[in-house]
């Protein structure tokens, strides 16, 4: 079924064969040591006013004046004897020629919920076996036989289901899932392995933090069974998983000093355990060691008594206190409780000075997110919004895609009057915003909202948008280029004022305000909005068609002579 491919059919760089059905071998597979990109990491426009040492963004590089890593030590230090045993390519696993391949299916080991196109290349004797196997755990996996594939073995894993509400207990899964094809690979005597993504999009894992889980855990597995494995190739089948694995393997994986600098303030707060798990601190089992005392012995033996009456001989109180630490013995509070405690305390010190609820803008209290933490709520929300189906959201046209501005930044358009409170279930408009947002923030963008008319409806206070802005993260502060305002009023000025003073300085800085549609064509060209009729006719109303003429009905807009 299958043919050797002549190297020079190959593409380097992680791209796949002209032929699906062609065997590639690993010598065909650019090496991650041997690849040219060094250090680029794929993140532009950083904003050096992001400086956080204690929990740096998992997903940005330090600013230009921010090289110094001030002393931390490299969790991920360089070692070239694992990165030579690490592989990135573009194509399915199961046209490579390794040991072993991997397979990512249901607890069924069931053909249709298998990797797409493995069982059709490895032939009917594959899903044979796989009925004798009896199933699979979550997160454990099983091996059989390769049959038609140029592989030797097929390795099954049953990747988590994930749920915000269950975040930890999907990654240690994720991380189980590859451990365990990596264990089974040395149980079975075999030392190259080819390894797609272990999730599916049907449940709902995210993307880039189920790179973090897969990279770490291979790495943290090699350091200490390097010697019995001779390659892992991450295989990616899309564009968007490679590009993710191209910005995540220097972090785990760094081929030089600089990288291994770079990557320690861009790695997660938490990469894991000496396996790669997520470390709980709650759940460690806290032990004291006894105190060293010395016994003194009693002077006189005891008394001899009958042999039934041995074990009910009592003991002096002092005797077990001499072997007992009263600090061992306290009870320990609920960590839990003391972190609700904690968090409660310092929500109730902001909410001490609220002055945003006196002016009426809303609350504000409670304590501020940490980066890592942003990200993992981000995530969450991410995921979430990726499962459910909120097009009667995007059917309102609060928020949509506009083309790009006059410096080719994508555009985001908010329509203000679009914003019906009364009717709007705010958690899915939520939902609905980090959904839309995901693919711009990642880059420089551009935000147009118009206020025509919007002054008529009730708007979110501050403490709605406070929220908003940690969802979003720090990635959206970053690159967000400006944010267009077209049709100010006092109110709206005084509340953006409120959002500089107590929710972000740095991004509602970038407001810039737009009195007239002729000068918001100078930021964004025409043709690249799509713009209401009403809104058209406010700027008719409030500017009196000074400079301007517009016909709603062909949006053709031109100047006054």
């Amino acid at each position: 079924m299958y043919q050797r491919v002549p190297a020079a059919v190959t593409t380097r760089g992680g791209s796949p064969t002209d032929n699906g059905d062609s065997v590639v071998t690993l010598d065909q597979v650019p090496r991650w040591s041997d690849a040219e990109s060094r250090s680029s990491f794929g993140y532009d426009n950083e904003d050096p006013s992001f400086t956080n040492p204690f929990f740096p963004d998992p997903l940005t590089s330090p600013s230009e004046g921010e090289s110094s890593t001030c002393g931390m030590v490299s969790r991920f230090p360089v070692d070239h004897e694992i990165n030579s045993k690490i592989y990135l390519w573009r194509g399915n696993p199961w046209n490579l020629e390794v040991d072993a391949v991997v397979n990512s299916t249901n607890e069924l080991l069931d053909e249709a919920h298998s990797s797409p196109g493995l069982h059709a290349a490895a032939g009917p004797g594959l899903a044979e076996e796989c009925t004798t196997l009896g199933g699979c755990r979550t997160g454990m996996a099983k091996v059989t036989n390769a049959y038609d594939l140029p592989a030797r073995r097929v390795i099954h894993t049953v990747g988590p289901k994930y749920a915000m509400k269950y975040h930890t207990a999907a990654e240690n899964a994720l991380s189980h899932c590859y451990r365990s094809c990596l264990e089974l690979l040395i149980e079975n005597g075999l030392q190259s392995i080819a390894m797609g993504c272990i999730y599916t999009e049907s449940k709902n894992y995210p993307r880039e933090p189920a790179a973090h889980v897969a990279i770490r855990t291979v790495r943290r597995f090699l350091e200490k069974q390097k010697n019995k494995i001779t390659a892992v190739v991450f295989c990616t089948t899309t564009l968007t998983d490679t590009e993710i694995y191209k910005r995540l393997l220097p972090l785990y994986f760094p081929r030089d000093k600089h990288e291994e600098e770079v990557a320690i303030s861009k790695l997660p707060a938490d990469v894991g355990d000496e396996n790669g798990e997520t470390i709980i601190d709650e759940r460690k089992i806290r032990i004291k060691p006894l105190p060293k005392k010395n016994i003194p012995r009693p002077s006189q033996p005891p008394a001899e008594l009958p042999v039934i009456d041995v074990g009910l001989v009592r003991r002096n109180s002092s005797y077990l206190d001499s072997y007992l630490d009263p600090a061992f013995m306290s009870v320990i509070k609920d960590p839990d409780q003391r972190r609700k405690e904690q968090w409660e305390k310092t929500a109730q010190a902001w909410s001490g000075w609220n002055c945003a609820k006196m002016l009426g803008f809303g609350d504000l209290g409670g304590p501020p997110l940490s980066a890592a933490e942003e990200y993992s709520l981000h995530s969450r929300y991410l995921a979430k919004a990726n499962s459910l189906n909120l097009s009667e959201i995007a059917e309102m046209k609060i928020v949509y895609r506009g083309g790009v501005d006059s410096e080719g930044r994508p555009v985001m358009v908010v329509v203000g009057a679009h914003l019906l409170l009364r009717c709007l279930d705010l958690e899915r408009f939520v939902l609905h915003v980090v959904k839309e947002f995901e693919p711009l923030i990642q880059k420089p963008y551009t935000i147009v909202y118009f206020h025509s008319a919007a002054s008529l409806q009730v708007q979110p206070d501050l403490g709605w948008m406070r929220r908003l802005q940690q969802i979003l993260t720090r990635k959206h502060q970053r690159n967000l280029h400006a944010i267009y305002v077209l049709h100010p009023n006092f109110h709206l000025k005084a509340t953006i004022f409120a959002l500089q003073v107590f929710v972000d300085n740095v991004t509602w800085k970038k407001v810039v305000y737009v009195d007239r549609l002729v000068q918001l064509f100078r930021y964004v060209p025409r043709e690249q909005l799509t713009i209401p009729d009403f809104v058209f006719q406010h700027d008719l109303e409030v500017n009196g068609g000074k400079g301007l003429i517009v016909d709603p009905r062909t949006k053709y807009v031109y100047h006054r002579p």
